[in-house]
């Protein structure tokens, strides 16, 4: 059952696309109170109640006991403390033994969700503005309750086949000859790839939809090569656009009347890598099909896939912040300079950027009335995604594109995928990245994944091998680094043979993968959920914060701490533990319920499988094109016959159909019989 309450004056965020008419009574459940213009909600917490939701924050599974606020930001260095990411999903989850209930803050402003933080036994989430929708959701479990809010909100977007595939990127490759030795190393050491990202580096001056013409002197061919040996390429491309005049897509903007404006009319500028930006008002119809339209060159080139960047909007400095802040230093030359002066002179600066003062100068015009950005800031890389979308729709409306984005807000989930952001080469990071992908999958951002290795920073061999292991079960599957990082290709390291093994079980896995993840997203379910949605009634498995459930079986607990030569796993039922050290190297080892200490050296990372039923495995390839998806090994602990409906489609086709798609995988327990593990079957299928 799904309740809408509306307050103020709320705006068409396109998230929703159920229509449902507002509520005549009050909301229930809450203490309703308006705080100035905005409006705040209050909820008991019982002691054992746990919180689930908000997409991409950080800190644990359970949000409960800490401060967040919707309100996207350019945050590089995050931390636990950090309250804002590069994302706002306004859903949350009350679960309890006496409740379960869905909260979602249909709200473009920002938002701050006290969970717990000022008092422990109560949540305080505040709509700063109080121009909102308010849904509730109630079902009688928690897989339900995440169907309902994904048919409220709409199908999770559906990526290429090939995009399952391992992707190396790094800021700083500038040349095609740069990419064709990435491309090199890889083949040469039968490391498994499927694409190839370029940063800002592969564009002039780094304006969006251009390219070097001397590094890259005919990109169409160099593409076509490419794909010859089946990888693809994925430019980035930033929400700014370089005001230039004799560059078309400013001239076209500009011509166009599509940049965001001030409050005099005149268009908004700001400076971002390319210098002093304007900015798509992709709020507007006209303009998202006006941006949209502008990828058509490099669509023309052969490119399949985009990365969405920069688009909260991260603005770096505006003429006015800048003035600002030398004023200030030179009031503060003018006396003596104390500790007290210092702090004033360093926050003069380091306000510059990403400004609230450039914030709430900016306006849009989505129905011809001018709507301050500040109250709709969560929607902008949301837009952007939806005009990317919408352009690649129009080009090819018979192909999937891969497209994923830095920012966004939930209705996103239906037209892209998200990456975590720019993290770091922390182990901290790596548990960051684990508990953020069931939150996200909750808010229907299902094609997520980390920057393996971590973006900033250093890696080292462990670190990159650990963040690896968890990336074989992300559906974005990829490494990227920053410039002036250590170079983090798996080729560059001495233990690379270990890293590639690790890689290579992605490929065995991944037409078993691609099934579970195409089987969630057409059936409005979760790919990684928190084991308490599996096991509601196990206080244990409820709690549990560094393990994952896994598409309809599996269960995921990657290492996650430096030096480890194991760790501690609860297994809330019985289970099989498939020990992956490669491909066609695993131990298989059937464990009870409860706690088990196991031992995993650093090229060893386990998988977790219920009872009946089966993994398929298949036998590996360098690319996604090149796995035979129709011979396969079964993987089974099993006391009975069982069966698995494998996914199988063309894998670029936009709207496939689940029922024809589906093939069956029988195994009779007979196969289990006289195993060398004792219940269970390794068997061969041919589809």
């Amino acid at each position: 059952m799904i309740k809408k309450y509306s307050f103020g004056r709320p705006m068409d965020t396109d998230a929703v696309v159920q229509s449902l008419p507002p509520e005549s009574e009050p909301l229930p459940y809450f203490t309703l109170t308006r705080t100035g213009q905005g409006v705040s909600l209050s909820l008991a917490l019982s002691p054992d109640e746990v919180l689930f939701g908000l997409g991409e924050s950080v800190r644990g599974i359970n949000k409960r006991g800490f401060r967040y606020r919707s309100w996207n930001s350019d945050v590089f260095n995050h931390t636990e403390s950090t309250e804002s990411l590069y994302a706002s999903h306004n859903f949350l989850v009350f679960f309890s033994p006496e409740r379960l209930l869905g909260l979602f803050l249909d709200d473009p402003g920002p938002v701050t969700w006290d969970l717990g933080y000022t008092r422990s036994d109560t949540a305080v989430i505040t709509s700063e503005f109080g121009d909102l929708d308010i849904y509730l959701l109630e079902e009688d479990s928690l897989p339900a309750l995440a169907r309902a809010f994904r048919r409220l909100t709409g199908r999770s977007y559906l990526p290429p086949r090939w995009a399952f595939g391992y992707i190396q990127s790094r800021w700083g490759y500038a040349s095609e000859q740069e990419v064709r030795a990435v491309v090199r190393e890889h083949r040469a050491r039968h490391i498994p790839l499927d694409a190839v990202c370029l940063d800002i580096d592969y564009m002039v001056d780094f304006k969006n939809f251009t390219w070097k013409p001397d590094a890259f002197p005919d990109l169409k061919a160099f593409s076509r090569d490419m794909k010859a040996e089946h990888i693809r390429l994925v430019p980035i491309i930033d929400a700014g656009i370089r005001t230039e005049e004799g560059y078309a897509p400013y001239d076209s903007g500009k011509a166009g009347g599509y940049f965001c404006r001030k409050e005099d009319g005149s268009d908004f500028t700001a400076a971002v890598w390319p210098g002093m930006c304007a900015f798509p008002d992709f709020l507007r119809d006209d303009a998202r099909a006006w941006f949209g339209d502008l990828y058509r060159p490099l669509l023309d080139a052969g490119i399949e896939g985009f990365w969405n960047d920069m688009n909260e909007p991260a603005l770096f400095y505006t003429d006015g912040t800048v003035s600002k802040a030398f004023r200030r230093a030179e009031e503060l030359q003018k006396g003596s300079v104390d500790y007290e002066a210092m702090w004033f002179l360093k926050d003069a600066f380091n306000s510059i950027a990403n400004n609230m003062d450039d914030y709430r100068s900016i306006y849009h015009f989505p129905d011809g009335k001018p709507v301050r950005h500040d109250r709709v800031h969560n929607l902008y890389g949301a837009f952007m995604t939806r005009a990317s979308a919408e352009g690649f729709r129009r080009y090819d409306p018979d192909r999937r594109f891969l497209l994923f984005s830095r920012s966004s807000f939930i209705g996103a989930h239906r037209n892209g995928g998200v990456w975590q952001g720019d993290n770091f080469s922390w182990w901290s990071h790596l548990k960051m990245a684990l508990q953020m992908l069931p939150n996200l999958n909750l808010c229907g951002f299902l094609y997520t994944g980390c920057d393996l290795g971590g973006f900033g920073c250093n890696v080292t061999e462990d670190l990159l091998e650990r963040f690896l292991q968890l990336g074989v079960f992300t559906p974005l599957m990829r490494n990227h680094s920053a410039l002036h990082t250590r170079d983090q290709e798996i080729y560059r390291f001495s233990t690379w043979e270990i890293m590639r093994d690790t890689v290579s079980v992605r490929y065995a896995l991944l037409p078993f993968l691609y099934s579970e993840f195409m089987k969630a997203a057409l059936m409005d379910g979760m790919y990684f959920r928190p084991l308490a949605f599996d096991y509601p009634e196990d206080p244990r498995a409820v709690r549990t914060e560094d393990q994952l459930m896994l598409g309809e079986c599996c269960m995921i607990a990657p290492v996650l701490e430096q030096n480890a030569s194991g760790r501690y796993v609860y297994l809330p039922e019985d289970m099989l533990m498939i020990r992956f050290r490669s491909a066609a190297d695993y131990d298989l080892v059937p464990l009870g319920r409860g706690d088990h200490r196991i031992d995993l050296k650093l090229n060893e990372f386990p998988l977790f499988v219920k009872k009946n039923h089966p993994v398929l495995l298949c036998a590996g390839g360098e690319s996604s094109a090149l796995l035979d998806d129709r011979r396969l090994t079964a993987v089974c602990r099993m006391d009975r016959d069982v069966a698995y409906d494998l996914y199988r489609d063309d894998g670029i086709s936009p709207s496939p159909d689940l029922e024809k798609s589906l093939s069956r995988v029988s195994i009779s327990a007979d196969a289990a019989s006289g195993s060398a593990v004792p219940g269970v079957a390794i068997s061969e299928v041919l589809l």
